[in-house]
């Protein structure tokens, strides 16, 4: 480790020592990327992404109060329906006129219980891909939650929900001509495609499953958006960061830590989500044509060359700007990128700098390329060196406020 580092790793640990943490200054560190040594980077999250308060006095109070809240959502959205469902048809008083498994009213059980369980299964879907060239996401968890996985709790877990749900769908098929074929449960049905994670056996949990869990409490906290594909490349990052933090008492409860993180910053970004949004100055439709017009500004030759060819900003930066470029780079290229990100006051902007600045670094390539050659550049972008797109973004920034 250099001296240089060693210093910069003191600088933090100063800034994150005072008692009413100065928010100006931390950032200002954080912005150049941020020491995953001693639980830094994962305690610099909590506090850019608003968890934290700045004073440290709080937080002992502070992160009580919310873990308790998360394990409520555990017990009141996991637990209860679970034990619900475990008992429902064992009573004749489940199955009644008003509410049945076929009752299309809303505030049906019945109902509410089907329409949590197509959210789930998509969930689980996008979880069990999850940076598939990492084990981490397979691996057990050190501290599963001991609130799902108690033995006095006889409920149908998500787990078991999906499995069965899962065992449904595919025990009764239709073929082409029409006929219904329905397969004998006795045979062993491959309910997880080879590249897909395995659950691990009762008593364990993998990474994936908490995320699975976090995205499902957000979902029926936030039946506006519930659910939608890419949330999961947004979650992952946080999560990874938190369960890998080098601290025990930190790392212990990633989980609720990681859920109130992620609903801070969807917040901020969820409007990019929300399809009747798309077209409104908040929506992402808008921040899309901003990329353009940025780069017609710092650079009109190659704006002028992506329009020729009918490059539209949609075709590459919808995925650039709504998952924060998590597809784009290897997660820990993408930490750092949100290292920066976080840490700007206005991130979102620099957001569309980065995208500015990653179109300009191969300036020459797509000057030089056709409609397809410069398609692929751009949705399997070429340069893995972040660091330099990052001091790019500044760059353009400090030229447009100079």
């Amino acid at each position: 480790m250099s001296t240089a580092y060693k210093n910069r790793i003191q600088e933090f640990k100063a800034a994150l020592g005072e008692e009413n943490i100065k928010l100006p200054t931390l950032r200002e560190l954080c912005f150049n990327g941020i020491p995953f040594e001693g639980g830094i980077r994962s305690l610099c999250w909590k506090i850019l992404l608003n968890y934290l308060p700045l004073d440290q006095t709080l937080w002992e109070s502070f992160l009580k109060k919310q873990r308790e809240v998360y394990s409520q959502f555990l017990r009141e959205m996991i637990i209860q329906p679970g034990l619900a469902k475990a008992n429902m048809g064992l009573s004749r008083e489940d199955v009644t006129l008003e509410d049945h498994p076929l009752n299309p009213n809303p505030d049906s059980r019945w109902n509410t219980y089907f329409k949590d369980n197509e959210i789930l299964l998509q969930i689980d879907k996008d979880v069990r891909r999850l940076y598939p060239d990492m084990a981490f996401f397979q691996r057990p968890t050190d501290y599963p939650c001991q609130l799902i996985l108690d033995p006095q709790n006889d409920y149908e877990t998500l787990r078991r929900r999906v499995e069965q749900t899962t065992l449904k769908a595919q025990t009764v098929n239709r073929n082409r001509s029409g006929v219904t074929n329905v397969s004998s449960p006795g045979k062993s049905l491959n309910l997880y495609p080879s590249n897909e994670y395995e659950v691990l056996p009762n008593g364990s949990e993998a990474h994936w499953e908490v995320v699975e869990r976090i995205l499902f409490i957000y979902a029926k906290l936030n039946p506006g958006i519930a659910y939608v594909q890419g949330m999961n490349e947004l979650v992952g990052p946080v999560y990874y960061t938190f369960a890998t933090d080098p601290n025990s008492q930190w790392k212990e409860h990633a989980e609720a830590d990681t859920f109130f993180c992620f609903t801070n910053l969807m917040s901020e970004n969820r409007d990019n989500f929300i399809k009747s949004l798309d077209d409104s100055q908040c929506g992402i439709t808008y921040k899309m044509e901003s990329v353009y017009a940025m780069l017609k500004d710092k650079d009109p030759e190659l704006f002028l060359r992506l329009e020729e060819q009918n490059i539209k900003p949609q075709y590459f930066t919808f995925r650039w700007l709504t998952l924060l470029l998590s597809q784009e780079f290897l997660l820990p290229d993408v930490i750092r990128i949100w290292d920066t990100l976080f840490s700007d006051k206005d991130r979102f902007h620099f957001l569309i700098l980065v995208c500015c600045a990653m179109l300009i670094l191969i300036r020459e390539n797509l000057l030089s390329g056709d409609f397809t050659v410069n398609m692929r550049l751009l949705q399997d972008y070429p340069i893995s060196d972040v660091h330099l797109i990052l001091t790019k973004a500044k760059d353009l920034q400090e030229n447009s406020s100079s």
